[in-house]
């Protein structure tokens, strides 16, 4: 079993000014890209079935490390569950303003 994957999205503007969402699964101890597809319109059903996707004949993480943007709603949370899957979010981040341990 691998033990943790790391998931995002990055964009990439078109030649006629279009956005691409970009989303990529990482192997995080091998430092290994394991997926990555291409979006115009990127949804909570379409990035669960990624992670389905990326995670071919039972081959699926403990830890799932991901950002906290609104993308991963609750039907992506939900096929993370039922895949055995435990999320780790990374902390929250407040604009203009440095957290302290105490905070996170």
């Amino acid at each position: 079993m691998n033990s943790t994957y790391a998931i995002d999205f990055f964009t990439v503007p078109t030649a006629n000014f279009k956005l691409l969402y970009v989303f990529v699964v990482l192997w995080h101890e091998r430092r290994k890209v394991l997926h990555f597809n291409v979006t115009m319109n990127p949804t909570a059903q379409w990035t669960a079935q990624q992670i389905v996707e990326a995670c071919p004949w039972n081959t699926t993480p403990k830890y799932l490390l991901r950002d906290r943007d609104g993308i991963y709603g609750k039907v992506f949370q939900k096929r993370i569950r039922n895949m055995e899957i435990e999320e780790v979010k990374t902390a929250p981040i407040v604009p203009g303003k440095t957290l302290t341990v105490k905070e996170l």
